[in-house]
């Protein structure tokens, strides 16, 4: 015998809108409305009807609709490296984690080592998709020389001077400064100077912890050593490790990120040079693994969540309620030398 059918049965069900939720709460959908947007005034035990509603519905807020309303996409797009590396890695995680309590989505877009225009490029992609602002995750010098000027607001994990925006949010961790640190503990420690593994010079950060090494040592009147410059990986650390360890006058090495520090442990405990009996290293970024190296590792930590949840929060208040034409440079936090083993007092020479 044939089955009738119930009208509308065999058509997808009907995605639940902000009516449904309204009806099930027993509430206006103008209170939705306010639920959505996070807005003040709306009673404790009403939001908590509301948003109960929703997630007995499986009800998602239609952003394509909000965008055409408000003239914007809550969309935030990120320039990043395509780079398995811990500080951008991490720094990425971070933004991710920041943003998902706020009602943006997330475009990223990769560059990579070596690509002519390479930020340019992604800045545009991103421009095309119509994002609401943008999120430079590890400012690198291309050395083209071409401006980048943007009328929409930017977020900048460093200095990056080939940029322009209104306005120019730049924040993250102090990179002169912790250079600074690093060389100020192991002169205070004896240690006549302090030579210094840097990183690649495309990197501003790079250049930002060189020049912390540079005006520590110049403070002290303490020799400036020739630097050594690796890639970042361990080993090119290992490489300048191997230079360092045939040198009897090194005594302290400022490395520029724990993965190189973990190159020029190795090259010099090969080469028979204790640490830190003969050499103490600082490295920066304090890898998971620092703290379980043979000896553990004395670095400078990243605070991540701090400053990304801090730039972050400035950019959308900039996207929702703009302040002018006007850069910012919000405060670096804090620095927190993590001393371990592989620093100890410079020995008399015999």
């Amino acid at each position: 015998m044939e089955q009738t059918r119930s009208a509308g049965e065999g058509r997808p069900a009907r995605r639940p809108g902000s009516t449904d939720v309204a009806r099930l709460a027993g509430v206006s959908q103008k209170t939705v409305s306010r639920v959505l947007n996070d807005e003040p005034y709306v009673k404790e035990e009403v939001r908590l009807r509301v948003q109960a509603a929703m997630r007995e519905l499986g009800y998602r807020r239609n952003d394509a609709a909000r965008a055409l309303n408000s003239g914007r996409t809550r969309r935030i797009g990120v320039v990043c490296l395509g780079t398995a590396l811990f500080g951008p890695s991490t720094q990425l995680v971070a933004v991710e984690r920041a943003l998902r309590s706020t009602g943006y989505s997330l475009s990223m877009v990769n560059t990579f080592e070596g690509d002519a225009g390479g930020v340019s490029g992604a800045v545009d992609v991103l421009l095309e998709q119509g994002v609401d602002g943008i999120i430079l995750s590890e400012p690198i010098d291309e050395g083209d020389g071409r401006p980048i000027e943007l009328d929409i607001p930017v977020l900048s994990f460093g200095h990056f001077p080939g940029l322009s925006a209104r306005p120019m949010i730049v924040t993250g961790g102090d990179g002169v400064g912790a250079g600074r640190a690093a060389t100020e503990h192991l002169l205070g420690l004896g240690h006549r100077t302090v030579w210094h593994v840097a990183g690649p010079q495309r990197w501003w950060a790079a250049r930002d912890r060189l020049l912390g090494w540079r005006q520590a040592l110049a403070d002290a009147s303490a020799p400036e050593p020739p630097v050594l410059q690796g890639d970042w990986l361990p080993a090119s650390g290992y490489a300048a490790g191997q230079e360092l360890a045939a040198n009897d006058e090194v005594t302290a090495v400022f490395v520029a990120n724990d993965d190189m520090a973990i190159g020029v442990l190795r090259a010099l405990t090969e080469a028979g040079r204790t640490v830190p009996g003969d050499v103490s290293i600082v490295g920066f970024d304090d890898i998971p693994s620092a703290a379980f190296l043979t000896p553990p590792l004395t670095t400078i930590p990243q605070d991540f969540d701090v400053h990304v949840e801090r730039g972050i929060q400035n950019l959308i208040t900039e996207i929702e309620s703009p302040t002018g034409d006007r850069s910012s440079a919000l405060e670096p936090s804090s620095l927190q030398l993590v001393v371990r083993q592989s620093t100890g007092t410079a020995r008399t020479a015999s």
